[in-house]
């Protein structure tokens, strides 16, 4: 069963045009892998609204970094102002980790990134946590956004595509490039149908890199799909 803390906010960062990171504390036996997520709850908020005062993260940091980094698209909800106005050393309460959206075990597959928007989460605290394990994998992201003002961590994952040896970026940007397609997919992989594709965006492009994915004769069980918190509001695990 998740255990539940309250943690102190460290840090809080624009990341990206109306994207903003979120620097929690990390408390002593909270352990978590690349890909999980968190229940974060506000505490006696200011102002509250139906959608309620609690959010599921993907959670964006590396789990050997010290502290926890949630990062979210600052829509115009009660919960989103709260947070954006919340002073430092608050204290929220989180309940976790949950979650299957794992790096698979066999690196000699590469693994396929496909992130859309803030999707990007759980690909930035698998690769950051792998610069530290150093496994074999062969890492290809493709990340998807309107323009570059609108891409957290960019800076970021250029840097590491110096520093993982068998890492491959893919920035696009779609009012240049156009939306990420199978066209694209095939100019940077050689076998298709030898990696572990894992896309997390909005609906639209996941159900879209879905059936592209299918086009390729990818087998569904090399697919791993992660419809984002942030685009769709599911209820909160217990």
């Amino acid at each position: 069963m998740a255990a539940t803390y309250q943690v102190k906010l460290i840090d809080k960062r624009e990341l990206a045009r109306e994207t903003f990171g979120f620097y929690f504390e990390k408390p002593e036996g909270f352990h978590y892998k690349s890909g999980q997520t968190l229940r974060l709850t506000l505490l006696n908020p200011p102002e509250t609204d139906e959608q309620g005062n609690t959010r599921i993260f993907t959670i964006a940091s590396a789990p050997y970094e010290k502290n926890i980094l949630t990062a979210s698209r600052l829509r115009d909800t009660a919960f989103k102002r709260v947070l954006k106005s919340l002073p430092l050393n608050s204290k929220v309460e989180i309940r976790g980790p949950y979650g299957d959206f794992l790096l698979h075990q066999e690196t000699a597959k590469p693994a396929v990134f496909l992130a859309g928007g803030i999707g990007i989460t759980p690909f930035r605290s698998m690769l950051v946590q792998n610069l530290e394990e150093k496994l074999p994998y062969s890492f290809f992201l493709f990340y998807s956004n309107r323009k570059p003002e609108d891409a957290a961590f960019l800076e970021e994952f250029h840097l590491l595509k110096n520093q993982i040896k068998k890492f491959t970026f893919i920035p696009i940007m779609t009012t240049v490039d156009g939306h990420l397609n199978g066209d694209m997919i095939k100019k940077h992989l050689g076998d298709l149908t030898s990696a572990v594709y894992y896309v997390v965006g909005p609906p639209a492009m996941v159900s879209g890199m879905r059936e592209v994915l299918q086009s390729l004769a990818v087998p569904s069980d090399q697919i791993k799909i992660e419809e984002f918190e942030g685009y769709s509001l599911k209820p909160a695990p217990h």
